[in-house]
């Protein structure tokens, strides 16, 4: 599509989108007019499971290695004191908390997940627009829930409709996407009007990055790329509001987005159709299992053997996993390191290691996922007959979506067993109760860093539960933010 660049004379903020502007003019009108008032049931409740869900996953990983490096380099950088640090407390720049925040949404890979899209949403989004409602002061819950939507229908939408899968472009689209999805939450958020938004979009384009590299090394910055994302946003949406003309041919200009990262191989139409009518949010997963999503599929298919066969681990001769190709590449290789995995990352990102944990052990959590959990000689005796390898079939139907899986279990008398599943647990077509969602914020708060009141899980529920009548977020905040005067910076 044609883009036409708005009037050079034009005030800061810019001029009316002209007929064949770039999607940003259309996604900035949408993100920047939404209101909750007008949303469907359904998707007030989805965008509320996501924000429980979210700050659940943050009290865990407020924990997790990365995180308290974070922190203490945002301590250290000091600054005006304008928005909250979960679980630790204290108040430091917008921009920080917003990175900081989203570290420990993301730390434990327990985070939502669109799995045809193959991203999470909300682990940029959500931070960014809490560390903007604190910025403008007072937000309601209403505001927030329109926020958070604009957010996750924003990176939904745009991985969606991206045609060419991450092993292919090296980019990871949580990342990548969520400055766009974030932009959006924060500057709803914030109050941008849409020649502000679509600035905004403009300006956070310049930072938008995101590599796939961090998974095959197991770097710690697989866990921090979203929040760089969060707060670009944060930085970008104060810009705009402050004048600042972004490039308008975001996404479809001569050197937009969609040519210069995705290789042009994007349905733009899809991002546009039905926009503000339909809510791709709704598609989103969410994980019963602190880990890669492609593992997933397999955990379920483990388990599900597990219970039928109800034999020893020592009867097993071999397990085989049968993924995609972008699957194998993402939680399979290297081959040796997933099968012994060193570091909670490698683990989190192993076929071998996730399958023989939940053989053993009839389940998967964030105990598994430590330095003590790695060192269990009888998952890694078992990570080492687990096979995993391409599934033509699977690939073919399933390639860029989260990989189902197809898991064969032999055993030393000859017994073979077989199952295959397409979608895992948490995927709307199999989507979690609230009890077990009940279980999962009472385990994240188990392994906060620091010890929250007993009850912090309940009312964290109780309090999203009714957060469309809620008069200010930092009902919400202060609940996952212990008080001022027990900060930690």
């Amino acid at each position: 599509m044609k883009t036409t660049p708005m009037t050079s004379g034009a005030a800061p903020g810019g001029t009316a989108p002209p007929a064949d502007s770039d999607l940003a003019v259309d996604l900035a009108e949408f993100a920047a007019s939404l209101d909750a008032a007008t949303l469907s049931a359904g998707v007030i409740e989805a965008v509320k499971t996501n924000i429980g869900d979210t700050l659940s996953c943050a009290l865990a990983g407020s924990s997790a290695k990365g995180v308290a490096e974070v922190l203490g380099l945002v301590a250290e950088w000091g600054g005006a004191p304008q928005a909250g640090v979960f679980v630790f407390g204290g108040r430091v720049p917008a921009h920080h908390a917003a990175w900081v925040n989203s570290a420990m949404c993301h730390a434990r890979d327990y985070d939502d997940t669109h799995d045809g899209a193959v991203l999470h949403a909300g682990v940029s989004s959500v931070p960014a627009a809490i560390a903007a409602a604190q910025l403008r002061g007072t937000l309601s819950g209403a505001d927030l829930i329109a926020a958070v939507a604009a957010g996750l229908e924003v990176t939904c939408r745009l991985g969606a409709a991206i045609k060419v899968d991450i092993i292919e472009t090296g980019f990871i689209y949580t990342s990548l996407l969520g400055y766009f999805g974030a932009t959006a939450a924060a500057g709803r958020a914030l109050g941008l009007t849409p020649d502000q938004m679509a600035n905004a979009f403009g300006i956070v384009y310049s930072s938008a990055a995101g590599n796939h590299q961090v998974t095959r090394d197991a770097s710690l910055m697989k866990r921090l790329q979203p929040g760089l994302a969060a707060q670009a946003a944060v930085v970008a949406v104060q810009l705009a509001q402050r004048g600042i003309r972004g490039p308008q041919g975001v996404f479809e200009g001569i050197d937009g987005f969609f040519r210069v990262y995705l290789q042009g191989r994007v349905a733009a139409g899809d991002v546009r159709a039905d926009l503000g009518a339909r809510f791709e949010l709704l598609n989103l997963s969410y994980k019963p299992y602190p880990c890669c999503r492609d593992t997933h599929a397999a955990v379920d298919a483990v388990l599900h053997l597990r219970a039928k066969a109800r034999r020893a681990t020592g009867d097993i001769k071999s397990i085989r996993v049968g993924l995609t190709a972008p699957g194998y590449q993402m939680v399979c290789v290297p081959e040796r390191v997933r099968a012994a995995p060193r570091t909670i990352v490698e683990a989190q990102f192993s076929i071998p290691y996730t399958v023989a944990a939940s053989w053993i052990d009839g389940a998967l959590g964030i105990g598994h996922f430590t330095d003590e959990g790695l060192l269990r000689s009888d998952v890694l005796d078992l990570a080492s007959r687990v096979h995993a390898f391409v599934d033509s079939e699977i690939d073919r139907d399933w390639r860029r979506c989260v990989t189902p899986a197809r898991v064969t279990v032999s055993f030393h008398d000859g017994l073979t067993l077989e199952t295959r599943v397409d979608y895992s647990k948490g995927h709307p077509r199999r989507p979690m109760t609230p009890r077990e969602f009940a279980a999962k914020a009472e385990d994240c708060a188990a392994f906060a860093a620091r010890p929250l009141p007993a009850d912090t899980a309940a009312r964290l529920t109780a309090t999203v539960k009714r957060l469309e009548s809620v008069r200010d977020v930092s009902a919400l905040v202060q609940i996952v933010t212990p008080a001022l005067e027990d900060a930690a910076c």
